[in-house]
């Protein structure tokens, strides 16, 4: 059973959030605006522990780095928003809790938003963002990618083309909370969980991927990487909610990949809403969620570097 916490803001989000129609590309945009992602007010004061800086502007966005540094390695991570909306300071409730808990520096990619700016347009930001870490000296093994909602239809995207045009290029793992995967809405929880929501009805996940897409594919794998293929990616972990309708987005991304012999870990959380993460200090579940996936990535850093250790000649180790 779901925590209370998870319960009274299932209660309260719908009465905020949602609605049967959210209009035209623009109407949508600017509802989205009004009501996703925490006031600015609240996100500051997630920001405990941590320091924010912003990029030089080559790559827009900025760094959350932890007081207590204690690696070398890069988290990169993609906001959700549906595409239109939020930004890096809406999700510093989700950056800075990574942040702290590996260690690491996280580098959270602002990038433009349709329907000002349509697809390819975050995509083509979120490859430009990790060679720019890569150019910069970043090892490949030495970043993770993280994203919520789009953001984590953005990072399995992100895998699936690196693995396909740039191998050398793929990072260390993967981790997508409710990652949006799946433009087109083929997936069966889109009506089993409809009413169930706390955020969306069907109808929404066309409204918002005409928003993004525009004329484009809602199969182009770049856009939707359910489509995409998927063997080959570095090790990913999902987490989704039991009532979102984006359950099924993630559960096909995992089964796919297992079918391809994949390494995807998949926790289905019971009664939360989209996006609990950003609800850290208020319900248990995203403490739950953001340790699990800190944990998560240094594990897998930590497998890397005791690889890489591994292949170094016995008589050049000091």
């Amino acid at each position: 059973m779901s925590s209370w916490q998870a319960r009274f803001f299932n209660t309260i989000i719908p009465l905020l959030v949602l609605r049967r129609h959210w209009g035209a590309p623009d109407r949508l945009a600017r509802r989205a605006r009004r009501v996703f992602g925490p006031p600015d007010w609240y996100s500051r004061r997630k920001t405990k522990g941590v320091q924010v800086r912003r990029t030089d502007g080559t790559i827009p966005g900025e760094w959350i780095v932890p007081d207590s540094q204690t690696s070398t390695n890069i988290i990169l991570y993609f906001h959700g928003g549906g595409y239109v909306s939020c930004s890096p300071m809406t999700h510093r409730t989700i950056t800075a809790a990574l942040a702290r808990d590996t260690g690491c520096r996280v580098l959270v990619l602002d990038y433009r938003l349709a329907p000002e700016h349509r697809f390819p347009m975050a995509f083509t930001q979120a490859v430009a963002a990790m060679h720019w870490l890569l150019v910069h000296g970043a090892k490949a093994s030495e970043i993770a990618v993280a994203g919520d909602s789009a953001g984590g239809g953005l990072v399995v995207a992100l895998l699936a083309h690196l693995r396909l045009t740039e191998p050398n290029a793929l990072p260390r793992c993967g981790v997508a909370f409710s990652p949006w995967t799946d433009l087109e809405g083929t997936g069966a929880s889109l009506q089993t969980n409809d009413g169930k929501c706390a955020m969306f009805h069907p109808e929404n996940i066309k409204e918002f991927a005409t928003a993004y897409l525009g004329d484009a594919s809602p199969r182009d794998p770049r856009a939707s990487p359910l489509f995409a293929g998927l063997s080959g990616l570095p090790p990913l972990l999902l987490h989704v909610g039991s009532r979102e309708l984006l359950l099924d987005d993630a559960r096909g991304v995992h089964e796919r990949i297992q079918e391809a012999g994949g390494e995807s870990t998949l926790r289905v959380y019971e009664d939360v809403p989209h996006g609990w993460q950003l609800l850290d200090g208020l319900v248990p579940e995203a403490r739950s969620s953001l340790a699990e996936a800190a944990g998560f990535i240094r594990e897998c850093f930590a497998v890397s570097a005791e690889a890489t250790s591994a292949d170094v000649p016995a008589g050049s180790r000091s």
